[in-house]
């Protein structure tokens, strides 16, 4: 959902960035597999991928200044850069940040690329490990996504303190 800090942006959306790592990243986690196993292989991604999430979060923190939900919040339009989320939100307070994502440019973009097994671990797992890296105190309940088949993502974000007074 964010950016990641140590890759400069050089004027691409984050959906076009996924593109470009999942084209020559895909490939590679074939043929990884092929020598070393396909569970093997995925675990390694997963790690890799969720420390880079979590250090991303982190830096996002870093870069806002804050670590509320209300400033995680306003990250949501970084998320949907391109038309690549559409959300509906469903509440959005100091607490809570409940929305779900009707359709995704990334789950679409992983299936045409020949990726879609993949796409959940290049890019649903990297959620909850920014959320963390955030902010710990926020917390992430999702059951469900689009790259996995669902009619929707249904992202649920709670803050277990308030954002300060404002």
């Amino acid at each position: 959902m964010a950016s990641d800090p140590e890759i400069p942006s050089i004027g691409l959306t984050l959906l076009q960035r996924r593109e470009i790592e999942a084209r020559i990243v895909g490939p590679l986690i074939r043929g990884f597999a092929a020598e070393l196993g396909l569970e093997p292989t995925l675990e390694i991604v997963r790690r890799v991928i969720v420390n880079l999430a979590h250090e991303a979060g982190a830096d996002l923190a870093a870069q806002l200044g804050e670590s509320t939900l209300g400033a995680f919040t306003r990250g949501i339009d970084h998320w949907t850069e391109g038309g690549a989320l559409e959300l509906e939100i469903l509440e959005k307070s100091a607490e809570r940040l409940d929305f779900n994502v009707k359709r995704c440019k990334y789950a679409e973009m992983y299936r045409s690329l020949g990726l879609a097994d993949l796409g959940a671990g290049l890019s649903c797992c990297r959620d909850f490990a920014l959320v963390e890296g955030f902010n710990p105190e926020i917390t992430l309940k999702r059951t469900q996504t689009l790259m996995e088949g669902a009619s929707h993502c249904d992202f649920r974000f709670t803050s277990k303190q308030s954002d300060p007074p404002g």
